[in-house]
């Protein structure tokens, strides 16, 4: 399924960009363990180190969707490379599993780029959901609570991936993907994708 056919979430408000989480799933997957065994084993030893269980069990399934979409090659990719790849891997699997997300990345981020527009301003966001809000009813009928921590979540995974190099400045930065990532996504007809991460 293309993200185009999702429908806008929120889920995000639960699901930050979370590489550390992403990568213990993806190990645990590599042992073998089945998806059933791996909820058992990431609650039951708290396996993310979180405080509050609520939050794990609110994480889990979207770490799990995104690890899903990854074939054999990017889930190999993310355990073995180097750091910065396993960063854009779970960059691309948050695009590939929300609608939301992917749209800002490819409809302010990549257009940005594209222009060599690198500053990045609070009202970018706003005006991102104020069109969104425009668009589809199911946005305009979040709260105001629900919408603030979206936007806190998605400057957190621009901030954590690299995009986003000083959230005071709002200096963005291209990410340099390696050919080989690059090669592979455009293989596997995700070149959207690649596109909406500054590449062209």
């Amino acid at each position: 399924m293309i993200v185009t056919q999702l429908k806008y979430s929120a889920t995000l408000t639960g699901a930050a960009f979370m590489l550390y989480e992403f990568k213990k799933v993806l190990s645990l997957l590599h042992e073998g363990r089945k998806e059933s065994e791996i909820k058992e084993i990431v609650v039951s030893q708290n396996l993310f180190q979180y405080e509050v269980t609520s939050s794990l069990k609110r994480s889990l399934p979207s770490i799990l969707r995104r690890v899903d979409t990854l074939d054999d090659t990017l889930k190999t990719m993310v355990l073995k490379e180097s750091l910065e790849i396993g960063k854009m891997i779970n960059l691309y699997a948050i695009m590939k599993t929300d609608r939301l997300f992917f749209e800002f990345m490819n409809e302010v981020i990549r257009e940005k780029l594209e222009s060599n527009n690198y500053l990045f301003e609070k009202k970018d966001l706003n005006l991102y959901f104020a069109s969104k809000a425009e668009q589809d009813p199911g946005v305009a009928g979040w709260t105001e609570k629900t919408v603030n921590k979206l936007k806190q979540v998605i400057l957190r995974i621009l901030l954590e991936s690299g995009i986003l190099k000083d959230k005071k400045t709002g200096e963005l930065s291209r990410l340099m993907m390696e050919e080989q990532l690059k090669q592979h996504l455009i293989q596997i007809g995700d070149i959207a994708y690649v596109r909406a991460m500054g590449e062209v």
